[in-house]
């Protein structure tokens, strides 16, 4: 992002501030009140340090059931509260920076034509109290730069619905005074739009509304109405599509260079090699995001209709046969054993198992997703680094919110608003179309199929800890074994030769034993997993901000 993170910028300020005669009290080596807050240009490069609280690649949904790395505290039940959280302490040293950037814009001469930074600012102030407020719950609420004499910073936490409120308002303020994505001139692309404001506003009201809805709250309706109509105003407004550009291949492909700037980025932490780049094909290349068999099973096959009910299922007795048939997004996002693959260190397609290239034989399955296919970067990974952008939400899912926030508020969906929404998912797909006909024929259920679309659609991207846990369905889905694939009776059972020799684990009796009466691999045992519903749907707030602050109320049982 060529012109948000401009060092340069800083440096010029600092290098012509020159002295002058007389008593100067404003500091040579900083940039003061006394200097700064004067023009737009001062106002955009103050917002442009709010993009570095932008969440980058992550292996977020190593805390659910759909994907594994080693055993992990969040998902087991088993984590601690700690004394501190930097999730907790950054969000508020930028809501800090927001609130500055809101009260100077606001109180200047010329507040007319700083409406987008302060626009800006109410957005990240927006994002970052959402990003403690999923985990926490209700959290105290700071609308000023605080000295450290203020009351407010020994603060009671505000109600959840105070918080949540308070995030959509300034949303909806920040919508209203920023551009539309196909209105930026093209040194300012990837700035906050409005449609970023009314898409994150989707997200918070859906999260919002279900979490509600199955907590019995009267008030989730109101929120699935606004989840809804923001949704619906992204889609209207012309300036968003899903990326097709590479044909039935889209779908991989959106994920890695070729969808940079694609119409479907709406909210994207961007990068650039050498210059802010980052490492995610390692982490995947070496297994610390790996499929669990849970979403493997979760896609359907090419008939639309679950692996429990088609007869197009291969079943697993190959290494390659509960792949035949599927979604196709299951061959874009897990690799097909011993198929070629770009990876770290191979300039050129190299055959991908479990065991070798990567390094981490967990679950049997393989991260296809997010893998480069740039050979300059993989030759040299840790030199150069990766450009491609993290898309933090994309058009896809706020086709999603949609269908699942319409569903849920009215108990059904019609077809027309299913073609609207998850069919424009599923036609580039190429999957056949979900409509009330074919749920009904089939037996299946309408909001499992929602559902089941969102996972798989937004699967690793890190959405599915959060899903569970606005569902309430975290203390059925968690507590259970996280299985991998079929290694009993199956080629896994056998040597497996690449480039000269058997590199297959799963032959070991040490494997072999830890499968279930099925034969598939049993990576964590439900014996030791947990969660307790009275207190792990929130994380515990960090010891040392309640030591400064004692009227901080800690969540339930920590």
């Amino acid at each position: 992002m060529n012109n948000i993170f401009s060092i340069i910028a800083i440096i010029s300020v600092l290098l012509f501030a020159g002295c002058q005669k007389g008593l100067d009290l404003i500091p040579k080596d900083a940039i003061s009140d006394g200097t700064f807050w004067k023009t737009s240009a001062d106002f955009k490069l103050a917002a442009n340090n709010l993009y570095f609280s932008l969440e980058g690649f992550n292996a977020l949904d190593t805390y659910s059931d759909i994907a594994y790395d080693v055993p992990n505290s969040v998902s087991n039940g088993t984590y601690q509260t700690t004394e501190n959280d930097s999730r907790w302490t950054n969000a508020y040293s930028y809501i800090r920076r927001c609130n500055k950037i809101i009260a100077k814009g606001t109180e200047a001469s010329n507040a007319s034509e700083l409406k987008q930074y302060v626009g800006e600012a109410k957005f990240f102030r927006a994002y970052n109290y959402w990003m403690i407020f999923r985990l926490f719950g209700g959290i105290p609420l700071i609308t000023k730069e605080l000295d450290i004499d203020d009351e407010e910073l020994y603060a009671e936490r505000a109600s959840r619905k105070e918080t949540v409120d308070f995030i959509l308002k300034d949303l909806t303020e920040a919508a209203a005074d920023l551009p539309e994505q196909l209105t930026l001139p093209s040194g300012d692309r990837g700035r906050i739009t409005k449609g970023a404001a009314n898409a994150l506003k989707a997200r918070v009201a859906l999260f919002e509304g279900t979490w509600g809805k199955a907590r019995n709250d009267a008030a989730a309706s109101a929120y699935l109405d606004i989840a809804v109509a923001a949704a619906t105003t992204v889609m209207n407004s012309s300036q968003y599509a899903l990326f097709t550009s590479m044909g039935d291949q889209s779908y991989r492909y959106v994920f890695i260079d070729e969808g940079d700037d694609s119409q479907e980025a709406i909210l994207d932490r961007r990068y650039q090699v050498n210059i802010s780049r980052h490492t995610h094909p390692s982490t995947v290349g070496e297994g610390h995001l790996l499929p669990t068999k849970k979403l493997a099973d979760m896609y359907l096959c090419a008939d639309g209709l679950p692996i429990t009910k088609s007869p197009s299922f291969r079943g697993y007795d190959l290494t390659d046969s509960e792949f035949e048939m599927r979604d196709p997004r299951m061959t874009m996002t897990i690799a097909v054993p011993g198929s070629g693959v770009m990876q770290l260190w191979y300039p050129e397609p190299v055959a991908s198992w479990p065991f070798y290239p990567q390094r981490n034989a967990n679950t049997g399955y393989t991260t296809y997703k997010f893998l480069s296919e740039d050979p300059v970067s993989n030759e040299s990974p840790f030199t150069l680094g990766y450009g491609y952008d993290r898309h933090i939400i994309r058009y896809a899912e706020i086709l999603l919110i949609y269908a699942e926030a319409l569903f849920e508020k009215n108990g059904a969906i019609s077809d027309d608003d299913l073609n609207k929404s998850i069919n424009i998912i599923r036609e580039r797909a190429r999957m056949p179309y979900l409509t009330n006909g074919f749920v009904n024929t089939h037996g299946l259920d309408m909001q499992e199929e929602i559902r089941r679309e969102r996972t798989i659609e937004l699967a690793l991207e890190g959405f599915r800890y959060d899903d569970l846990r606005r569902w309430k369905t975290a203390e059925v889905e968690l507590p259970t074994d996280i299985k991998g694939i079929k290694i009993v009776g199956t080629p896994w059972a056998s040597p497996i030769v690449v480039e000269g020799q058997d590199r297959n684990p799963y032959t070991d009796a040490a494997w072999q034993n830890r499968t279930d009466a099925n034969g598939f691999i049993i990576v964590e045992s439900a014996d030791g997993r947990t969660f307790d519903p009275e207190k792990h749907y929130l994380m515990p707030l960090p010891t040392k901000e309640r030591l400064i602050n004692p009227r901080l109320e800690q969540n339930p049982k920590w």
